[in-house]
């Protein structure tokens, strides 16, 4: 009986100390990265979603899971409380890419990171990791950084073949790859990332697709980006 009254004051007593100004260089550091993880991915990442909206989620994300952290990190009783809460709420998120879902764990990483009060360590890895996304985008052929995602609409699907579609392309472009396909009796969306040698090339790959069905719908995205 007096061990179990030693632990229930010793969850009842126990309080967490957490120093004001180290919680503020802590959060104004999560923040400060978050922010330029969001402007990395916005740069360099390859979804099709609008990535400078999801990017602007960063930062919350960040700064959320680093005040929890701090708050909890000291207090068995908080952490015990905290896994109840989570056993009730329940996270659905429309992430459609794996790209998407590695930067919301670097995200979370960092809100870990300085939550639990690792500035150094969390640091390091963070800028490791952007050095190795600046290196896969710099290191690879010029030629490969003219990728463009592309969209085709039409309104005809039963007299326009993804077979057609594709093979009207290929001849103008080094590679091409499907990202998603929507069709229905109405409509037909085809979703592509496509790897031109010039804009000579690009335009003869849009004229020849006008040609295939006057009445398709193109929408050119630069897959880059701008800062």
């Amino acid at each position: 009986m007096d061990q179990n009254q030693t632990f229930e004051q010793f969850l009842a007593n126990q309080v967490p100390e957490i120093s004001p100004w180290n919680f503020l260089i802590n959060l104004l550091l999560t923040a400060l990265l978050a922010h330029l993880l969001g402007r990395i991915y916005a740069r360099y990442g390859a979804s099709l979603s609008n990535k400078k909206s999801f990017a602007a989620n960063f930062e919350l994300i960040a700064v959320t899971t680093m005040i929890i952290i701090t708050i909890v990190k000291s207090s068995l009783a908080l952490s015990l409380g905290l896994v109840g809460a989570l056993s009730i709420v329940r996270f659905r998120a429309a992430i459609k890419e794996p790209e998407e879902l590695a930067y919301i764990f670097l995200t979370i990483a960092l809100g870990l990171g300085f939550g639990a009060d690792q500035r150094i360590v969390t640091s390091i890895g963070f800028f490791f990791v952007l050095a190795v996304i600046w290196g896969k985008h710099f290191l690879k052929p010029t030629d490969a950084q003219r990728s463009l995602n592309f969209t085709i609409l039409s309104e005809n699907p039963l007299g326009l073949s993804l077979d057609s579609i594709v093979e009207t392309i290929m001849p103008h472009c080094k590679e091409l790859e499907m990202k998603r396909l929507d069709e229905n009796k109405n409509y037909m969306e085809a979703a592509f990332v496509a790897e031109f040698n010039n804009f000579k090339d690009l335009n003869k790959a849009r004229s020849a697709l006008h040609g295939l069905d006057n009445s398709i719908q193109i929408s050119f995205l630069d897959q880059t980006g701008i800062i």
